[in-house]
């Protein structure tokens, strides 16, 4: 993607300080977008303080299965550019600001095609060194930043948290936690939601996330507690049922012996919703490059408290020694 690719409007954009003053060294944040497919995603990018040298290191970031980008992120992406990090987090298409219909649709192969046109997009921005980009994901986009890392090989480190890496797992946890008669009712409404796409009408929805016995994606009393206590008024708890026959075969953990960069893993020990052992495995899969961190939490506590904080510190650390050193930076001119 080159910018004569993108409109004025979309190149163009108000920068806001974060923060309540006007400080200059402030980092600051403007909105933007790019297009996949000529379908718009919108994005926020921030940028570092003027006191910190260009070009600078990039993290490009977005959320995970049915999270948009004011989901709790936005303290992460503060963080990293306080660091003097640019971050791009972005909206995948189909969900929050970005274009795309039908709405709430989650395709794993699609997000993936705007991963890499979020990475293309980061590559362009002025001020950004295109040698020196990381990637961050969290849940499925954990998940995500494997494979984007896989296969665009000038990646220059990823970091996954609680990341989402063998859907056949997490199958398995669905079905354990919510028994056969739930997952028989889930069953029929990924077969309901595929068929009407096959005629090209609407989407048969389901909740992303319920309560015990309801049928949603994530039906456990504290899935739902955990969604709603990172998600913005407005978020749409809902998505398209055919993701229920996409996930058990999506499984970035075959790729992992295919990242070549070096990556951070942080798992949650007591997840609930995502394998903790396939971090662990990926971890060996990728070898000497890669860092594993295991929380004693469950998959929604890493957002909150302490250990948003222990998990911000990891982050902000390994993206420093593997993107803002002198050895890395001399070796990217």
């Amino acid at each position: 993607m080159s910018l004569s690719q993108l409109s004025r409007r979309e190149r163009v954009a108000v920068s806001t300080p974060i923060g309540d003053d006007m400080e200059p060294n402030r980092p600051q944040r403007r909105d933007a977008s790019f297009l996949v497919r000529d379908v718009a995603c919108r994005a926020y990018i921030y940028e570092p303080g003027a006191g910190v040298p260009r070009p600078a290191a990039c993290i490009v970031m977005a959320h995970g299965l049915g999270g948009t980008r004011d989901a709790s992120l936005a303290p992460y992406a503060e963080r990293f550019a306080a660091a003097g990090f640019y971050v791009v987090l972005f909206d995948y298409r189909h969900l929050g600001a970005s274009d795309g219909q039908p709405r709430q649709l989650i395709l794993p192969e699609r997000q993936l095609e705007d991963w890499q046109a979020a990475i293309d997009f980061a590559r362009l921005i002025p001020g950004v060194d295109a040698r020196r980009i990381g990637l961050w994901g969290t849940s499925l986009s954990g998940g995500h930043v494997i494979m984007a890392a896989a296969r665009d090989k000038g990646v220059g480190a990823i970091s996954a948290q609680c990341p989402m890496l063998d859907g056949s797992a997490s199958a398995r946890m669905a079905i354990w936690r919510s028994g056969i008669a739930a997952t028989l009712r889930m069953f029929g409404a990924a077969v309901r939601d595929t068929m009407r796409a096959a005629f090209g009408r609407s989407p048969y929805y389901v909740p992303l996330a319920a309560r015990d016995g309801e049928l949603a994606v994530m039906a456990s009393d504290k899935a739902l507690a955990g969604c709603l206590a990172i998600v913005p008024e407005g978020w749409r708890n809902q998505v398209a049922a055919r993701i229920l026959f996409r996930m058990p075969h999506y499984r970035p953990l075959r790729h992992a012996r295919e990242v070549q960069c070096p990556t951070l893993l942080v798992a949650c020990a007591d997840d609930s919703i995502v394998s903790a052992k396939a971090a662990g495995e990926a971890a060996t899969m990728i070898g000497s490059k890669a860092r594993l961190v295991v929380l004693p939490i469950d998959h929604f506590d890493i957002y909150h408290g302490q250990w948003f904080d222990r998990a911000c510190a990891e982050q902000v650390a390994f993206f420093g020694e593997k993107l803002q050193s002198e050895k890395v930076r001399a070796n990217a001119t």
